[in-house]
């Protein structure tokens, strides 16, 4: 898969404001989404790793740390690197595991990204997710991220929390239930969280401005 054209990206946003009026009023408001695009490699998995469970103020200045240190982040660096210089970049012992797991399986072709890159989206998710450190919600990240339109983070909070503003509600969707509305945006679900993400960034952008920046 490679980034969608504006051309798809635009079909599927007109599909999904027929299908939800959250969609339609994000769709007004954002028009075609900026997509999440990422070579499909190591270097982008490594990342989402780095990123997990903190600030995204934190994990940038942490993985810009890693690839000062590495040069470029490939599967031989983070195996070839100490623990020490990672630790000293930010990076906690679990992530360290992970990140080293990961490169390993793609070291042994027990994980070939460009077979997951190529295979369908329930084989690749599979092959993926049989790797220590590669959770679904990552797996799922990992695709979206390589193009596919209807790759689906399951228990995003930005999404729910975005589609819970859009709707005007008191209160946002449990994942299961949250997950279950989503198959009736299929096959466009990717589509559909690229609307929610750029929806919810801007408005935050918008607070940020009015609040003189701080």
């Amino acid at each position: 898969m490679t980034r969608p054209t504006p051309e798809a990206l635009l079909e599927a946003c007109e599909h999904l404001a027929g299908c939800d009026p959250v969609f339609a009023r994000a769709h007004r408001s954002v028009g075609v989404p900026d997509w999440r695009y990422g070579a499909p490699d190591y270097a982008v998995i490594a990342r989402m790793i780095a990123f997990q469970q903190i600030t995204t103020k934190a994990a940038a200045t942490i993985w810009g740390r890693v690839e000062e240190a590495l040069g470029e982040v490939c599967t031989a660096g983070i195996l070839g690197a100490s623990e020490e210089t990672l630790r000293g970049c930010g990076l906690s012992r679990p992530k360290i595991r992970h990140l080293r797991s990961i490169a390993e399986a793609v070291e042994t072709g027990a994980l070939d990204l460009a077979r997951v890159h190529a295979a369908d989206m329930d084989a690749a998710r599979k092959e993926l997710i049989a790797v220590k450190g590669i959770g679904p919600w990552t797996a799922d990240l990992f695709l979206l991220y390589c193009g596919r339109l209807d790759a689906w983070p399951s228990g995003d909070v930005g999404l729910m929390e975005s589609y819970r503003m859009l709707s005007e509600a008191e209160a946002r969707h449990e994942t299961r239930a949250f997950d279950q509305l989503a198959q009736s945006w299929r096959p466009y679900r990717g589509v559909a969280a690229h609307l929610l993400w750029n929806w919810i960034n801007a408005e935050r952008a918008k607070a940020y401005a009015a609040d003189g920046g701080r």
